[in-house]
């Protein structure tokens, strides 16, 4: 696709399940609004998870900065990361 590349993630407990497309950075918006998404603490995507106090543990033990601690609010549990990449991503319990 000339000079981009793409990259699509699977988890590996199902392979033929969801698959994530990481758009490219090179579009001249997308910078600035990465930016204020991050600086604003907004979520570029979530995921939902069986169990966010665990995968909190679990991703923190691989060296995964989380921007919000697991938290429970009216029965729903959320942890928002940084991807490393600029983006925040709110993995979500319950909703």
């Amino acid at each position: 696709m000339g000079e981009a590349r793409w990259l699509t993630l699977v988890s590996p407990e199902a392979p033929d399940g969801t698959e994530l497309l990481l758009e490219p950075s090179g579009h001249p918006a997308v910078p600035p609004y990465k930016t204020a998404l991050a600086q604003d603490g907004i979520p570029a995507a979530s995921f939902a998870v069986d169990d966010v106090r665990a995968e909190y543990d679990r991703l923190r033990e691989l060296g995964t900065e989380f921007t919000q601690e697991a938290l429970e609010v009216g029965g729903v549990t959320t942890a928002v990361l940084d991807d490393a990449c600029g983006n925040l991503i709110l993995i979500v319990q319950g909703a």
